[in-house]
């Protein structure tokens, strides 16, 4: 018993009641019980829901540290995309009972099989458009889509993640931008979040900065100024590649 409260940080702790402890510690309580058969699978379900930001966020890197230690095969299910690429050596999306993706955490974010997976891994923004054979427009850029070289003029829709939108001048933005007009300026911590209205887009066009990238152009509500994508997917009719 000692050796698994020591193993989940809560040495000191053994004539503790239930109440005494925090959610967190309960937590850790949980999972020493279920530790303490010597299971081959650990089956996780939305261990971290009931919890605080804060304690989410250490309790899962301190999962993920028990986990390299012990070595135990671990199903963890969660609907915080975070969490999940954070935790997970391997990462399975599914929409409506069906795999979409599996893989390394990192191939979902950087190559999202289906518009749903990249909605589902991070904010987007979506751009609808039509793409004919590799080449793709959406919100009055012109793009490759050298997966789609066999579309003939089809219906399709671009999306973009808000940090891979560069604010510029309008008149720097050149003929390949995003127009728009800044609806909303958030400082957040150490990033700047831009709303935007843009005729390219269904709904506000959401931009995230650094500090410094603000501050080396500090746009207002009501500025008008061009939006630069670094790097963007195109999906045709938005049913995937």
């Amino acid at each position: 018993m000692q050796e698994l409260l020591a193993l989940v940080q809560l040495e000191g702790l053994a004539q503790r009641f239930p109440s005494q402890l925090s959610g967190g510690q309960r937590q850790r309580v949980a999972l020493a019980r279920a530790l303490a058969v010597e299971p081959k699978v650990l089956l996780l379900d939305e261990p971290f829901g009931a919890l605080d930001a804060k304690v989410r966020k250490d309790l899962r890197r301190w999962l993920r540290r028990l986990h390299d230690e012990l070595h135990v095969t671990s199903v963890f299910v969660t609907h915080d995309q975070e969490e999940a690429l954070e935790v997970a050596d391997r990462v399975v999306i599914v929409e409506r009972g069906r795999i979409v993706q599996e893989g390394a955490p990192h191939d979902g974010y950087d190559k999202p099989a289906t518009p749903f997976v990249f909605e589902f891994l991070g904010h987007a923004n979506r751009f609808e458009g039509r793409v004919h054979q590799g080449m793709a427009s959406a919100a009055g850029v012109h793009l490759a889509a050298p997966t789609l070289e066999d579309a003939d003029n089809a219906k399709a829709v671009a999306y973009v993640r808000p940090h891979d939108l560069e604010v510029v001048p309008p008149h720097h933005g050149g003929r390949d931008a995003i127009r728009g007009t800044v609806t909303v300026v958030q400082l957040a911590g150490p990033l700047v979040r831009l709303e935007l209205s843009s005729e390219g887009s269904a709904g506000p066009v959401d931009v995230e900065l650094t500090r410094a990238e603000y501050t080396g152009y500090p746009v207002i509500v009501g500025d008008e100024v061009a939006l630069r994508p670094r790097r963007w997917q195109v999906y045709r009719d938005g049913s995937g590649i």
